[in-house]
């Protein structure tokens, strides 16, 4: 038996020791094989639970709504607008932190509306590894993350999702559209907008992994691309096309990120205690 496999079971065995569960269920690559483990173990004790918001675009929304509907699970939208949260639209360092607290609270009154025993939700090893201020939120409402105690990396995750036949196991990576801002610049719903009509523009383009990253009370865009995405941007007609489309948007300066589409890069901006090692 190979260490990954060793890591499946040890999950397996967790899922089944918590009877019941609600997962919080985004559709991305980590909820989705989370999900699916927990129907494989618990069968139909076993309910999805997806936050719908202003920075959760329509699409992910489907492609979750599509996967449950799939594998025959039931499937729950709560309502969870961040910008109605105390402190989140001035975008402090801790606003991840703000969002969980309250998107969780309400997943959790949710499962135990429905008898769900417990809330569990996707976070990996790999987590650990950045600034994550939403795991405190978790860890005060009680939370279990089972794909970190079972110590699953994202491409522990990927493998498995691979070899269970799930359509998720190489769908981009995805954040709440909150984190296209710099820390301490104002969120609003026209700002969460131009970033989800700019970002959708260029998936329609055919890139798969993007970022816009929104500066200066948005007069400047910053794209993060895949090699895909430079590939794409390297044809003129394709760049006046995207110049004409931001504008459109708003966006006076358009600029692309030569370091290319990274996880976590608004954190740099953040001071030492934040930062991860």
């Amino acid at each position: 038996m190979n260490a990954v496999t060793e890591k499946q079971n040890r999950l397996k065995e967790r899922l089944q020791s918590l009877d019941s569960v609600a997962v919080a269920f985004s559709g991305g690559v980590d909820s989705s094989f989370l999900l699916k483990s927990a129907q494989d173990a618990l069968g139909d004790r076993v309910i999805a639970v997806t936050g719908s918001s202003l920075s959760f675009p329509r699409r992910e929304l489907d492609a979750a709504r599509g996967f449950a509907s799939a594998h025959g699970i039931r499937h729950f939208v709560v309502e969870s607008e961040e910008l109605a949260v105390d402190g989140f639209a001035d975008n402090p360092p801790n606003r991840c932190y703000l969002c969980k607290k309250g998107l969780f609270a309400k997943i959790t009154a949710l499962a135990e509306s429905m008898n769900a025993g417990q809330t569990v939700e996707a976070s990996n090893l790999d987590d650990e590894g950045d600034y994550r201020p939403g795991l405190q939120a978790l860890a005060e409402l009680g939370i279990v993350s089972p794909l970190r105690e079972a110590r699953l990396t994202k491409a522990d995750i990927r493998a498995l999702s691979k070899a269970m036949g799930l359509a998720t196991w190489d769908k981009p990576s995805f954040a709440c559209l909150a984190s296209r801002f710099p820390y301490g610049e104002r969120i609003d719903a026209g700002h969460l907008r131009r970033v989800d009509a700019a970002e959708q523009f260029l998936l329609d383009l055919g890139m798969r992994q993007v970022r816009v990253r929104f500066h200066d009370q948005g007069r400047l865009a910053r794209i993060e691309a895949d090699e895909k995405g430079f590939a794409l941007m390297s044809d003129s007609e394709i760049r006046q096309r995207m110049c004409a489309r931001f504008q459109e948007l708003g966006f006076v300066y358009i600029a692309l990120d030569l370091q290319g589409y990274r996880t976590g890069s608004m954190n740099k901006t953040l001071a030492g205690e934040h930062r991860s090692e």
